[in-house]
């Protein structure tokens, strides 16, 4: 057969250069020595026979000629429109094929996709790019998209085609830099990539940047997966969540490394499943009574030893420990027994890793061309082009994805510090200034608000954290307000500041009282959240047992007071994994905690005191009402440097809600100290964290004092109380009709 169309046309397609593949394959309406009919071309190298079978009329059957040894087939049909159709292909194996032919279907990603994604504003671009399973016109298969604007040729590959980029080249949408192919017959559970030909004809082989699912590390390809199938049962938690404000509620945050939490050691210390944790996990948190789960990222990563802070699939729960329904059915699970899921996030920097984001398309599309912009040093991390918009839709959708998709409660975006500042973390010459000739990264600035702005417009009871270590104002401030938009932030200081004071012999520690009371200068510029984070766990810094100073006990009571000082003071709070049980090794993310110490008395009852200082938390609005105004907080005395003594009042909403702490820094006790009151009445020592009870030495006040009508530190009663060694004491004030 004399073939309509030209060899140099035909040589591109079986070379796989051809910049638009649809031009030449599939069905075409053609006028060919005056007749008028239609051609329908194939490239399929498998095959020795094709024939075409009409779908309306199966008794139609046209055999398409071999044009080319290598797989190019065609066929003219004269005095017929186009029609559906389907290949029917005897392979040089000898197999019988049938099929529908991929280049006979018309694009799907509209005109209005395109510019809202070309401009930055598509928030649901996730449902447009990647892959989808779809049904055309009765047609089952899968619908893959990407973006890659400065790619000559894009083609889908993986075992359904034998990795071969000639099989399946895709067609470029205009200007838009998104190629797109639906693939018939394709299903759940195919693996793939991109093969991507660049300007100078490198191939690269990448990995989806929207796919939902990916193979189990070390192997990386992109998984074909339908991730709207699982059947939610937390309505309720979302209505009460989206009609409450988490400011005055609260907060009382778990942080997780879901790989190292807890391990199946006699099963060769494979990881837990989503599913298996979700039960031991929700039931630990029931237990020892915190609110919310913080979950170190679980976006899929290719290094165990990144703990997930090093992302190469934005868009899917890493495959570790099972599959997007798995962890569905971990947040479904959490919310129905009313705990909170909160997860780390990163668009702050990603990795380098060749089949991830870096040079997608042969150019810096996702990063910065220039490494002054685009490389962090310490890390050896890339830094997202927050300037394109394309970039800026891929993140900002990303989280809004989790949210709607995955249900979150809250959202923690690490690296802050490093997104605000052109110079973080360079020298001089390492760094470009913005325009304006300042260090502020002015686009990552913009980027923040705009995610914020749009997360809390979509899902007004979802937290944004920000992990934030500088004196940068108003993070947690709104956008209108000149803030970035953060519900929270991490309060970093006040961790540096505390541990280094707790890790001083307490003979010492009077000449570091300043590092208890100093964030009380800045504790209402912002809503924090005091952290003792997985941060200071980790490259040789000690767990927080051992870093208490102390003999045996000591440092049992010191992580006490520590906990209690951090429960206390005005704030929310987060507490790793491994410190409510006494720790003594650092976090080590390839094995499971020390479980095993819980069956000594020590460990035990330390679990025990974090289980009711939880419980005091969440039942004594003083604690947590007023955290953020200067109204919940009242020094009674921090001048007792010398003795190492600190004293305030917390205050609820209602001005008869109060409770007055007293902390005791040194393992010296003291009797009859005395401290001012707002009030004169009983007050009950509702928390004693010497108490036998806790493995302390069980000093204190015999359940609590009366108040005299002396006036003292500013406060028209007193009372005189004992103060155990090391040891914090809390007393509710207990009020009758004669009082």
């Amino acid at each position: 057969m004399k073939t309509t169309v030209g060899q140099k046309e035909i040589e591109k397609i079986i070379t796989a250069n051809h910049h638009d593949p649809f031009q030449v394959l599939g069905i075409h309406q053609i006028t060919v020595d005056d007749r008028r009919g239609i051609t329908i071309r194939a490239f399929l190298p498998e095959a020795v026979e094709v024939s075409a079978v009409d779908s309306d009329n199966q008794q139609n059957i046209y055999t398409l000629s071999s044009i080319h040894p290598d797989g190019f087939f065609e066929t003219f049909i004269e005095d017929r429109n186009i029609f559906s159709y389907q290949f029917l292909i005897k392979t040089r194996n000898g197999n019988l094929i049938k099929s529908h032919d991929p280049y006979s279907f018309l694009p799907l990603i509209g005109d209005l996709d395109r510019h809202l994604f070309n401009e930055g504003n598509h928030l649901q671009i996730y449902e447009k790019l990647g892959a989808h399973i779809m049904d055309l016109d009765g047609i089952t298969g899968v619908h893959f998209s990407v973006w890659a604007p400065n790619a000559k040729r894009v083609s889908v590959i993986g075992d359904f085609n034998r990795w071969d980029g000639r099989r399946h080249p895709m067609r470029i949408l205009g200007n838009s830099g998104i190629w797109e192919l639906f693939i018939p017959g394709l299903k759940e559970g195919d693996i793939y990539k991109f093969e991507i030909k660049t300007r100078h004809n490198h191939l690269l082989i990448k990995s989806d940047p929207y796919a939902f699912y990916s193979e189990v590390r070390p192997k990386s390809a992109s998984v074909v997966w339908d991730i709207n199938k699982y059947k939610w049962n937390d309505s309720e938690w979302l209505e009460n969540r989206d009609k409450t404000t988490p400011l005055n509620k609260p907060l009382s945050i778990y942080e997780v490394h879901l790989g190292s939490w807890a391990r199946k050691v006699e099963e060769n210390n494979r990881f837990l499943t989503y599913r298996e944790i979700a039960h031991l996990l929700v039931d630990y948190i029931k237990n020892t009574g915190y609110t919310h789960i913080e979950l170190l990222p679980i976006m899929e990563h290719p290094f165990d030893a990144s703990w997930g802070y090093q992302v190469t699939g934005y868009f899917a729960p890493t495959s570790r420990f099972g599959t997007p329904e798995d962890f569905m059915y971990f947040i479904d699970y959490c919310h129905q027994n009313n705990i909170g899921v909160i997860v780390d996030w990163v668009p702050a920097h990603f990795p380098r890793d060749g089949h991830s984001l870096i040079q997608f398309d042969g150019t810096a599309l996702y990063e910065h061309e220039d490494p002054k912009k685009g490389a962090h040093p310490d890390w050896g991390t890339l830094i997202f082009n927050y300037g394109r918009h394309e970039v800026r839709n891929f993140l900002t959708s990303n989280v809004l994805f989790w949210c709607k998709k995955y249900h979150l409660d809250g959202l923690r975006v690490d690296a802050v510090a490093s997104m605000l500042y052109l110079d973080y973390s360079k020298r001089h010459g390492e760094w470009v200034p913005n325009t304006y000739g300042g260090r502020e990264n002015l686009e990552a600035i913009d980027f923040l608000k705009k995610m914020n702005e749009v997360i809390h417009a979509e899902f007004p009871g979802i937290m944004t954290i920000a992990e934030e270590s500088t004196s940068w104002g108003g993070v947690s401030r709104p956008t209108y307000l000149g803030g970035l938009g953060f519900t929270f932030k991490w309060n970093m200081g006040w961790m540096h500041d505390i541990l280094d004071f707790f890790s001083k012999d307490p003979i010492y520690r009077k000449h570091h009282h300043n590092n208890l009371t100093f964030a009380m200068l800045y504790a209402f510029h912002e809503n924090f959240i005091l952290v003792l984070s997985h941060d200071e766990v980790v490259h040789g810094k000690a767990s927080l047992l051992s870093k208490m100073p102390g003999d045996f006990w000591q440092k049992f009571a010191n992580l006490r007071l520590l906990l209690s000082y951090m429960y206390a003071q005005p704030g929310k709070k987060l507490l790793f994994m491994g410190g409510d049980i006494g720790q003594w090794n650092e976090w080590n993310h390839n094995r499971s905690l020390d479980w095993h110490l819980l069956q000594y008395e020590p460990h035990s009852k330390l679990q025990s005191f974090i289980k009711d200082l939880n419980h005091l938390y969440r039942s004594e609005p003083a604690m947590r009402e007023v955290d953020f105004e200067y109204s919940g907080f009242e020094w009674i005395d921090f001048h007792d440097w010398e003795r190492s003594i600190i004293s305030f009042i917390r205050w609820g909403k209602d001005p008869d809600n109060h409770l007055v702490f007293v902390f005791n820094f040194t393992p010296a006790p003291r009797f009859n100290y005395k401290i001012g009151v707002p009030s004169h009445c009983f007050y009950e020592e509702v928390l004693n964290s010497d108490s036998d009870v806790y493995y302390g030495s069980n000093l204190g006040n015999q359940g609590g004092k009366w108040s005299n009508q002396v006036s003292w530190q500013g406060k028209p009663c007193s009372l005189k109380i004992t103060l155990p060694p090391l040891s914090a004491v809390v007393f509710k004030p207990v009020k009758d009709e004669d009082s």
